[in-house]
């Protein structure tokens, strides 16, 4: 087994650096929760609404996704800072502290603290992008070509929900369909879907999550990854909308679930790209 970092204790090497269990993503989800409900403190304090920043962070995205592509691909060392969990809780660090130097600088300065941060982000990423400089396109157009057609299935169930007439038809899901926001998330997760089932199915990767490890051993087909993505994330915005009335609360939610399909789908496509 390839250390991370050699002053860490083998167990927990083996525990939280050795791929995914039940375990450890138990344990990822409470560091998340932790994170979440801290952020949520710092907004309402700001009186600030997540979902102002809800593009202006994928820069931070990327620079999460990048660094630990090319971590797998070896230009960056291995240390637990680089890699899950460390990696996204130093990424995420940084996004706060760069957001709080925005918010200080809209407030002195009027300056519009989405574009501040939107570009600390690509100044952040400069060094990523630099060694980005051979890219296995292959796998890129793979990629997208996947991602379209899911977007475009996806697209015309929810056409289906939305304008064929249905007496049944459910006001809460019509919601979910039309909001962007909402729309913009299942489509980051459908992104990840894509990544995952070209890197798994067509350039011999293998896939470290336990849940669509076992919907692959129950159908022979990863496959399942795109209705279990739509499903699944179909199912929590429709919980965030319908039972939390804080806004604040609601919004970062949403923020939240953007991130965790948008963050794992670039980092798959860019670990392709760099060809190993």
């Amino acid at each position: 087994m390839a250390t991370v970092d050699t002053f860490l204790p083998d167990i927990i090497q083996t525990t939280f650096f050795s791929g995914y269990t039940v375990f450890n993503t138990v344990v990822y989800t409470l560091i998340l929760a932790i994170f979440v409900v801290a952020i949520i403190k710092m907004f309402k304090k700001l009186d600030i609404d997540p979902i102002s920043i809800f593009y202006a962070i994928i820069p931070f995205i990327f620079l999460g996704s990048s660094t630990r592509a090319l971590v797998d691909n070896g230009f960056y060392p291995k240390t637990v800072f680089l890699i899950t969990p460390g990696l996204y809780i130093l990424v995420g660090l940084i996004t706060i502290a760069s957001f709080l130097l925005s918010i200080y600088l809209f407030n002195k300065m009027e300056i519009d603290y989405r574009y501040t941060l939107f570009f600390l982000g690509i100044i952040f990423s400069v060094p990523n992008i630099i060694l980005f400089s051979k890219l296995n396109f292959i796998s890129i157009i793979y990629v997208l070509i996947t991602w379209i057609i899911a977007s475009l299935i996806f697209m015309a169930i929810a056409f289906l929900v939305l304008y064929i007439k249905n007496k049944n038809s459910h006001k809460a899901i019509e919601k979910i369909l039309k909001h962007k926001i909402n729309f913009s998330i299942v489509l980051a997760h459908l992104f990840d879907a894509s990544t995952t089932y070209v890197a798994v199915e067509y350039f011999n990767y293998s896939e470290q999550h336990v849940l669509p490890n076992a919907l692959n051993q129950l159908f022979d087909t990863y496959l399942t990854l795109f209705p279990m993505k739509i499903i699944v994330i179909v199912a929590v915005l429709y919980i965030i909308d319908q039972y939390f009335e804080d806004q604040t609360i609601k919004n970062l939610l949403k923020l939240t679930v953007f991130v965790l399909g948008l963050a794992p789908g670039l980092r798959n496509i860019l670990t392709m790209a760099l060809g190993t």
